[in-house]
């Protein structure tokens, strides 16, 4: 197939996706992790309590410093990396094989829910570290095809080496680059060891990622031991529906289709029936098997997310890539599994965002449901409704006011990094009130320091909690030892497509009595 066309088709892939991508993330809000994010733009820091700050930072790029403060600019790193990981992935399939290769993983990736959807419209710690890490294995790649350590290679290993630190600085299992690259080279090309620049890329990456080291040493290691017992499992029994839960997971997040065919590509590679120099399977294999194996090994005791592990199935789907080519031919544009692949993804992305927005599925009877449970099925739910509650909400503080009730100390209070994010984003911030959140640091995250250059709690202080019926938590049991009064104030009635499926309580918390300490 001529690579002029190949290339239009490329150009084209790009060009579509990028347009839907744009059009979701301008069309939902905010989930709950993203908008926790957006504190990471609103408080920069060289680290933070759960990651890196590299997500904060390309929320500031993206924004303008949060001057364009609405979802899409927020999300806008997103769409742009998403875009950039499609034409990488096809410039690294193009150097195992050929351009046809290369479309094939780019198209491969595109029909990716990881790659199309998490990575590409929602702005996690994921999306700059897909890029950084795709780019990493770019010239890891580069590095291994040379038969010397020349000062071409050793120039490629340490640019991998300066995008794998990056990747550091987005998410901590970036670290598993390093890990491959490592029993790589002990393994099988120890000329490695003998190169000055492998050490000056080892070195690098350290370097970029110092920082995020240092404010770990200023703050008792607490993002390292967070994260490390979010995978312990000592202190946890054999829990084969965590198994599933993981593997269902992967399952949906990587596409159905492209987890079949990554299968089958990883039986043909171990068969020798895969056209494949074996120094890139090698490398390829040694960067995406231990991060799969070890969140498996994980979720046979905690609960485990699909998205942890999801970089090294990306990089998997290069196999599959050169597993379709061997077997399509050399005119074959789109071969049938990429074709369902993609109406796939398309199909689960409709149904998706018309569930959303104006709710496919109907959870709960609104007649007979308790109001405090409505919509507690619906996970939908999870971003739907937040505009509406900041744009009611200011009824209920003018009519504060008309009561003397409310003051310019007044601040809305929450009990978790979710949903104090959410209040903070939709709620709080436009209506110039701050947002404070009581709870074990495990429980506020961020917040723990967000309290503190917001001024913290004082004895007498007056606050709002709002709380959903789809997430619902009882103001009296949490803040009863904390406030004098609580008082249920109002019910703010959250619709879709003209129903009623869901409520927003607000109650006025009177007179802080006791200050609450956060360990």
């Amino acid at each position: 197939m001529p690579e002029q066309k190949i290339r239009k088709a490329l150009l084209l892939l790009i060009s579509v996706s990028a347009v839907i991508r744009i059009f979701l993330a301008w069309s939902l809000e905010l989930v709950n992790d993203e908008v926790y994010y957006w504190t990471y733009a609103l408080y920069p820091d060289i680290s933070h309590f759960d990651h890196p700050p590299m997500v904060g930072w390309i929320i500031q790029l993206f924004s303008l410093n949060l001057h364009l403060d609405s979802e899409l600019f927020l999300r806008f790193g997103s769409v742009i990396f998403g875009s950039l990981n499609c034409f990488v992935i096809y410039q690294i399939g193009k150097q195992m094989k050929d351009p046809q290769t290369g479309l094939y993983a780019a198209l491969l990736y595109s029909a990716s829910t990881y790659g199309f959807f998490i990575t590409g419209v929602l702005i996690l710690p994921d999306t700059p570290q897909m890029l950084f890490w795709m780019l990493s294995l770019m010239f890891f790649i580069k590095a291994c095809q040379a038969e010397t350590v020349d000062k071409a290679a050793g120039a490629h290993i340490l640019i991998a080496g300066l995008f794998t630190g990056l990747g550091l600085l987005s998410k901590y299992t970036t670290g598993f680059i390093w890990i491959g690259v490592l029993v790589y080279v002990i393994a099988f090309d120890r000329k490695w060891l003998k190169s000055t620049w492998f050490y000056i890329a080892i070195a690098t990456s350290l370097l970029i990622f110092s920082p995020v080291i240092y404010w770990n040493a200023k703050n008792d290691f607490i993002s390292f031991s967070y994260q490390g017992e979010r995978i312990n499992f000592f202190t946890s029994s054999l829990r084969w529906d965590y198994l599933l839960t993981e593997f269902t997971g992967e399952l949906l997040y990587n596409n159905p289709v492209n987890f079949i065919l990554l299968t089958l590509s990883l039986i043909a590679l171990y068969r020798n029936e895969i056209s494949i120099n074996i120094r890139y399977s090698r490398l390829v294999l040694l960067i995406s098997i231990p991060l799969i194996s070890a969140f498996i090994a994980f979720s046979l005791f905690r609960r485990t997310l699909p998205h942890w592990n999801a970089p090294a199935y990306s990089t998997l789907l290069l196999f599959a890539a050169v597993y379709l080519r061997d077997r399509a031919g050399s005119n074959k544009l789109l071969p049938v599994p990429i074709r369902i692949a993609g109406i796939l993804l398309l199909v689960m992305v409709i149904l998706g965002w018309l569930q959303v927005t104006i709710g496919l599925v109907g959870f709960t009877n609104q007649q007979k449901t308790n109001p405090a449970e409505l919509g507690k099925h619906d996970i939908s739910l999870e971003i739907t409704g937040w505009h509406q509650i900041g744009r009611k909400f200011p009824r209920i503080i003018e009519q504060e006011k008309e009561k003397r009730k409310f003051h310019d100390e007044c601040a809305l209070i929450s009990y978790r990094w979710f949903p104090a994010a959410n209040l903070d984003y939709y709620i709080g911030h436009p209506n110039h009130l701050k947002t404070l959140a009581i709870g074990s640091i495990n429980e506020i995250h961020k917040y723990y320091w967000i309290n503190k250059k917001r001024g913290g709690f004082y004895y007498g202080m007056d606050g709002y909690f709002i709380t959903t019926s789809y997430d619902y938590a009882d103001p009296f049991k949490i803040f009863e030892t904390f406030f004098e009064r609580i008082e249920p104030l109002d019910t703010i009635k959250i619709e879709r497509s003209g129903k009623h499926v869901m409520n927003a309580f607000v109650y006025r918390l009177e007179n802080m009595k006791r200050l609450p300490v956060i360990k």
